[in-house]
């Protein structure tokens, strides 16, 4: 029975390594044992263990229903599941249905008999507790990190899974999977279902709200579900639609100081739980300890609310992994969390403060020590690089204690108080470190610059001695001694521990003038009055010495193993005969007491020998780790073993007193309580330290160790097989030898010195252990089988010879006497031919021929047994080599080693040997194996073949030019193999390398090229320019930027084409482009690109023209302008541009693509400004502007209208170059009217937008038009002064009279078109119609007869029309067909429009007039002309 005491640490990275019961008591898996600690809002106390788990406890579980609330469900990582009865602490089943470490586990709130577990390989498995039923799914192959039921209905389980999915389950539907939620993008850490059931609790998007379709009440609805990521979020699902409703990203909170070390990386795990009865709040941990307590209904930012800030320290200061909550039976909730700081905290749910804190141990307890001056301050020494100060008397906090970790990094094994001042810890680690802690202050510690070599064992403060006592008479001092692994002991100075520490083998030797080598030291102690010091030793023995000089007093040769622990008696309150009592324990496991009071108090003149103990302590079974007098008692001694108990001894009755058997691994130190006489301290591999009083115990004496019990069981066995006078052999034989005797047994036991022989006490004791499993997991079954990891016994090469020597005695010895005779004898026995028949064992120790018959028999025995192997070797021992080898060839078994020893048969026989194995490997598809061994005969090509037709072609290449010349053939064969294939399987980047490595640099560049994007394309393009191959490159860089460009990357394409100098003439096209698409985003007509590059250049920085801007970029970037010269002559420039074809023009290409192509004609026309050829300057103008005009784009069109010809004359090219337009030809004349149409027909629509703002008030506003009444003046004015340019090209009556033919002959031919479709519908009537009676027959075939002629005569006039019209259509000139104009009556219904408004000329207006009174003849337009014409 136990006090108090502190356990192992939680287990990290786990979903759901803890659980609290609905009483109250909380599991905590630690390691592979489950600790079961009492939780109250004020207090805790750990219970007990659950023990049997072989591996790591990943998953931990109550049964929520009162009626079995103490019932509980853990698993393990060995694949085992385990349901646990936590009142008497035993196992009630085992199951192992998972081939697979689990990761999680959950017993369902839903169904008191249902538990669910999943593994890393993905499989689900459900446990019936009632009925020990399983049933396994396997919903994703993915590895499960968490898992978890819901409250609401046993049937639906939530997955998450390490890649972030989220999968919903229905096991009653054989796992059928119902959702799966993405939306996290890293492992899930967490998962927590909503206490109540519904999806009305949360404030959601109005777009949720809607209810889904077909969903009933109840457990149809859903419910809300919490899930933690590694991806820092926690989300919330709606499990009714399968989708998300809420993300909540964790805060970036400021860290609080705290004991931990800075150069640990700290590392995120996400935690959500979802306390009962709270629909609304949810609690998360966060990236430091914290946890936030989120209020899902609040609206905005700060939804979170933090835990602990009521005083500093109350947060956990690492991450948390594990919480769970519990309604205490005084009405306060309380959450449980634990954390990666190696502390379980306790929190109250209202008031979000920590109740308490319970530390916990992360590593074996190596050493523990109560401070002589501070009266309960109890020093402990733990393996997690940590040292612990526990004031185990405080009364405001059972558990106050302090870590400390600062200058430590290894495992604390030794510590040592100081004997008079206060706080003044010495400390020694693994790694051989020794140093001093003031445990009242917050320096770091002092450190020796002298290190051990290995494991300090143990500390100790005594008197200097010399060096360090010279000069230090007088006063009162203490130097440290630390004995280490290596087996010295060092002195420090502890005021100088910077200095060098001394090793007191030298003064050893010197006083008592040793020649030989000192045994190594194990441990030392100081009596307490500091006269004389024991140092026990490697070998067994302790030294007594007298200090200073550390004079020899005595040997203590008792023991004979190694010397693990030494301390005296003290020396207050007891009987003077007592103070010199000596107790040492070492790897047996007898305690020796020596009494030395005669040896410290009379010296003997020469060292003594001491052989018999004062008393001897038996009754452990394994060896001694510690030992402790009783400050309280006289002769009252308490020891640790590795047995795995605490012994309690009166050592002058050599009894035993009490027996403690808490712990379930071996011990490793123990102490007696200062301040209670009946109070122990324990700690050992268990990671636990543990208080207990010696009067609570139930035992007395130490177990029997497994060893013992099992001896004694032999013992017995045999004792009565000898009473029973039983017919058998008389004694048990091993291997045909008699077997040990009891007495050599036990000496064998006494003698045994490993760390784990025996098993703890509750391992031997609990039924956990004792319990049978039905099934075995994968894991445990290795460990079952010690037998698999011994070395497996070869196979005998003679086996009839072997066999024969397992005769009986008698025939093994008659053997000698033939075998004398035949060597001896002139006339052998009768019969006998050795090495044949029943003589066949005698051929080894015979001549050479008996020697060979016994192989053919042998070889015999192994061709029966299918040992063709054996045959070889015995052929090969004959030395028939040829033989060997081709039996060995013939059953395909040839070997290396058979090869390597092929060439003593000859070269023949060696080539026919390498052919045969080459083709056995390729059988065994070891081609790399088999093209070596080819090499070996020199068959290179061969070899080459071998790998290129196994598509070995890396390897391939590499032999053969390692071997070959490099303008081999084969070669380049290989690379372009090895290309196709990489080719066809898309590794187009290593295609492109072997048609490198081949020569073929254009079809490396046209591979690249494949996948069509712009860095494959450039990197192409590049290439081929490096190569050589200057078209290819041309062709490629010019796709490139067109796709740049495509994309507005006008840089990137610029960049493209700068490698390539031949297409300078592009690189102007695309500048033109940029500028022309800056230029029309400028004007709002063009929405800007989401994602665009630009220079700085494209702009219209001011100009009037577009035109001019082009020209000056030309000069300034391109250095292009009328005195260039060779490739960059206008004349080159232009013809390269020439052969850039655009494809016919159509209302379906995008915007940015017409601009694209419009630039071409734009930059053509710029080019031939430079040129100075007007007609074709004016003809590419033209084509730029059909190219806007025809895509549909009004606005567009007159932005680019308004920037080429700002002043509405398209003659008038350039005011800054003085550059007017002359036209000599006719149809330059034609494309000159064409276009100055088009800018007069924006020009027309203009002064109509303007007129409608002036109508219609300051409010109408188009184009962004001031609409203010200074505005709404100014364009009255405007208008009022008449129109702003020379409508007359407008009012064409060719261009009118082609237009009205032209509709005519549109109207026409859908009129045909009509005519042609009702009669082809009519005469399908008539065919379907032949069922009819005749009557009816002949009325409608008169009916048709008569509508036929009428059709045929409407059809005939149509078809007439339409010729007439066609021939007037041919005898329109050209240049009216070929260069349209706007239609001329849209225009004159405008322009007379605007004569209410603008003053327009007499002529003008009559002259529209009379266009519109001719040509307006459709309804539309008569309909819109008829105020004008009346």
């Amino acid at each position: 029975m136990r006090e108090r005491s502190l356990p192992a640490s939680p287990n990290w990275y786990s979903s759901r390594c803890s659980d609290v019961s609905s009483s109250g008591l909380l599991g905590v898996g630690a390691k592979n044992v489950i600790y079961l600690i009492e939780v109250s809002a004020a207090s805790c106390r750990v219970t007990g263990e659950l023990v049997g788990h072989r591996d790591l406890v990943s998953g931990f579980s109550f049964c929520q229903h009162s009626e079995q609330s103490h019932i509980c469900v853990s698993s393990s990582t060995d694949g085992s599941v385990r349901f646990w009865d936590s009142n008497n602490k035993t196992l009630i089943r085992k199951n192992a249905p998972h081939q697979s470490p689990i990761s999680a586990v959950h017993w369902s709130p839903a169904d008191k008999n249902l538990v669910v577990s999943g593994d890393e390989k993905g499989v689900v498995v459900c446990h019936w507790f009632h009925t020990d039923d399983t049933a396994i799914f396997f919903p994703e192959p993915r590895t499960i990190f968490c898992l978890t039921c819901s409250p609401h209905s046993w049937k639906s389980v939530a997955v998450g899974y390490k890649d972030g999915m989220i999968v919903l389950i229905d096991i009653s539907k054989k796992g059928e999977v119902m959702h799966r939620l993405r939306g996290h993008d890293n492992e899930i850490h967490s998962l927590a279902w909503s206490p109540l059931i519904g999806e009305d609790a949360l404030y959601t998007r109005s777009e949720d709200h809607d209810a889904t379709n077909g969903v009933s009440a109840g457990e149809e609805s859903g419910c809300f579900l919490a899930s933690g990521s590694k991806d820092q979020t926690v989300r919330i699902w709606s499990t009714a639609k399968g989708k998300g409703v809420m993300t909540l990203k964790l805060p970036f909170l400021k860290r609080r100081g705290s004991a931990v070390d800075p150069g640990v990386k700290e590392r995120i795990w996400l935690n959500v739980h979802w306390p009962k009865g709270r629909a609304t709040q949810l609690v998360s941990s966060c990236f430091s300890g914290e946890l936030a307590m989120w209020d899902l209904a609040k609206t905005g930012k700060q939804k979170w609310s933090l835990f602990g800030t009521s005083s500093e320290g109350q947060n956990h200061s690492r991450i948390v992994f594990n919480m769970s909550s519990v309604q205490l039976q005084d009405g306060r909730e309380i959450l449980i969390s634990t954390s990666m700081d190696r502390e379980i905290k306790c929190w109250d749910m209202d008031s979000l403060s920590c109740c308490w804190t319970l530390p916990t141990l992360g590593g074996h307890v190596y050493t523990l020590s109560f401070s002589p001056v501070g009266v309960g301050c109890l020093a402990l020494g733990v393996g997690d690089n940590l040292i612990r100060v526990w004031n185990t008397l405080s009364t405001q906090n059972q558990y106050d204690v302090r870590s400390f970790w600062q200058g430590i990094k290894s495992k604390v094994t030794a510590l040592a108080w100081h004997p008079k001042k206060e706080g003044s810890l010495a400390f020694g680690t693994d790694d051989g470190k020794v140093g001093i802690y003031d445990v009242f202050s917050n320096k770091p510690p002092q450190i020796s610059s002298s290190y051990h070599r290995k494991t300090v064992y143990t500390l100790a403060w005594g008197p200097p001695v010399p060096p360090l006592s010279f000069g230090a008479e007088g006063k009162q001092s203490y130097s440290l001694y630390s004995c280490a692994g290596e087996g010295i002991i060092l002195q420090h100075e502890p005021a100088r521990l910077n200095g060098e520490a001394s090793d007191i083998d030298e003064l050893i030797r010197d006083t008592n003038n040793i020649q030989h080598k000192l045994s190594p030291h194990t441990d030392l102690s100081w009596k307490p009055d500091g006269k004389v010091v024991a140092i026990g030793n490697e070998d067994g023995s302790i030294d007594v010495y007298q200090a200073p000089s550390l004079l020899l007093l005595c040997s203590i040769q008792q023991h004979h193993k190694i010397i693990n622990t030494l301390r005296w008696h003290h020396d207050h309150g007891a009987a003077p005969e007592l103070h010199c009592l000596l107790a040492s324990g070492s790897s047996n496991a007898i305690v020796y007491i020596h009494d030395l009071r005669s040896v410290i108090e009379n010296p003997p003149e020469s060292p003594a020998v001491l052989t018999e103990p004062y008393r001897r302590l038996c009754g452990h079974t394994a060896k001694i780790t510690s030992v402790a007098w009783s400050p309280h008692h006289s002769g009252r001694l308490v020891t640790a073993s590795y047995d795995g108990t605490a012994q309690v001894w009166d050592v002058l009755e050599e009894a035993a007193v009490s027996n403690y058997r808490g712990h379930t691994g071996y011990l490793l130190c123990v102490d007696w309580s200062p301040a209670d006489p009946d109070v122990i301290w324990t700690g050992g591999k268990d990671f636990t330290v543990q208080e207990w009083k010696v009067s609570q115990q139930e035992f007395t004496k130490p177990p029997k160790g497994k060893k013992m019990v099992m001896m004694q069981e032999k013992k017995q066995k045999k004792k009565n097989k000898m009473a029973s006078g039983s017919v058998g052999p008389a004694e048990p034989k091993i291997n045909g030898e008699p077997a040990t005797e009891g007495k050599q047994a036990e000496q064998a036991l006494s003698e045994e010195d490993e760390e784990e022989e025996v098993r703890s006490t509750n391992s031997l004791e609990s039924p956990a252990v004792i319990e049978v499993p039905r099934k075995s997991t994968p894991a445990a079954k290795l460990k079952d089988k010690p037998d698999l990891m011994k070395k497996k016994k070869p196979r005998s090469m003679l086996p009839l010879s072997t066999s024969m020597d397992h005769r009986p005695k008698e025939e093994l010895l008659q053997d000698c006497l033939t075998l004398a005779s035949v060597k001896h004898s002139s006339a052998p026995p009768a019969g006998c031919v050795p090495g044949q028949g029943d003589y066949i064992h005698l051929g080894l120790f015979h001549d050479r021929e008996a020697l060979h018959r016994m192989f053919q028999a042998e070889e015999e025995s192994h061709v029966e047994a299918g040992h063709y192997d054996s045959v070889v070797y015995l052929r090969l021992w004959s030395g028939d080599l040829q033989g060997a080898l081709q039996l060995a060839t013939e059953r395909g078994e040839l070997s290396d080693h058979l090869l390597s020893i092929a060439p003593m048969a000859g070269f023949e026989v060696w080539s026919r040997t390498v052919e045969a194995f080459v083709k056995q490997l390729c059988l065994q598809e070891q081609f790399l194996k088999a093209a070596s061994h080819l090499l070996s005969i020199n068959k290179l090509y061969e070899a080459v073949d071998l790998l290129r037709s196994n598509k070995l072609y890396r390897e391939a290449i590499a032999l053969v030019k390692a071997r070959l010349p490099a303008d081999q053939p084969l070669l380049k064969d290989l690379y372009t193999c090895w290309a196709a294939v990489l080719e066809k399987d898309g590794h187009l980047s290593a295609a492109a390398k072997c048609y490198l490595g081949a020569g073929c640099s254009f079809d490396a560049a046209k591979v690249i090229a494949r996948k069509n994007d712009a860095p494959s394309l450039r990197t192409a393009a590049d290439l081929a320019r490096i190569s050589g191959e200057e078209v290819l490159g041309q062709t490629l860089a010019l796709r490139c930027a067109k796709d740049l460009a495509a994309a507005q990357d006008w840089v990137g394409a610029q960049e493209v084409l700068s490698s390539q100098s031949p297409l300078l003439a592009h690189r102007l096209h695309l500048c033109v482009a940029e500028l022309l698409a800056a230029a029309l985003e400028d004007s709002g007509v063009l929405a800007p690109a989401s994602c665009v590059s630009t220079h700085l250049w494209a702009n219209l920085n001011g100009y009037t023209t577009f035109q001019d801007r082009a020209r000056d970029i030309w000069e300034e970037e391109f250095n292009v302008c009328l005195n260039s010269a060779g490739d960059r002559s206008i004349s080159a420039l232009l013809e390269e541009l020439k052969s850039v074809e655009t494809p016919a023009r159509s209302a379906s290409i995008p915007l940015r693509q017409v601009l694209l192509y419009s630039s071409v004609h734009l930059t053509r026309s710029l080019l031939s400004w430079l040129l100075s050829d007007d007609g074709r300057l004016l003809t590419e103008l033209w084509q730029a502007a059909a190219w806007i005009g025809d895509s549909g784009h009004f606005e567009v069109s007159a932005t680019f209208c308004r920037l080429l010809f700002p002043e509405g004359d398209v003659r008038i090219f350039s005011r800054k170059h003085s550059t007017t337009l002359h036209l000599s030809e006719a149809e330059a004349e034609a494309e000159a009217g064409s276009l100055q149409a088009v800018v007069c027909y924006h020009r027309l629509y203009e002064c109509w937008w303007r007129d409608s703002v002036v109508q219609n008030g300051p409010s109408f506003c188009i184009n962004d038009e001031p609409n203010d009444q200074a505005g709404a003046a100014e364009l009255k004015e405007r208008c009022s002064q008449g129109l702003d340019f020379e409508p007359s090209a407008l009012l064409s009556e060719p261009h009118a009279a082609c237009q009205a033919t032209q509709r005519s002959v549109r109207e026409t031919q859908e009129r045909l078109s009509t005519m042609v479709l009702q009669h082809s519908r009519v005469q399908d009537g008539r065919t379907d119609s032949g069922n009819q009676q005749e009557g009816s027959q002949s009325q409608t075939a008169t009916s048709d007869v008569e509508q036929g002629s009428e059709e045929e005569e409407t059809f005939l006039s149509l078809s007439s029309k339409m010729s007439k019209l066609q021939q007037t259509l041919e005898n329109i000139p050209n240049t009216i067909k070929m260069f349209p104009r706007p239609d001329v009556v849209e225009c004159c219904l405008v322009l007379l429009h605007l004569d209410k408004s603008s003053s327009v000329s007499d002529v003008l207006r009559q002259q529209a007039k009379d266009l519109l009174q001719k040509y307006g003849t459709s309804l539309p337009v008569l309909k819109a002309s008829r105020g004008f014409l009346t």
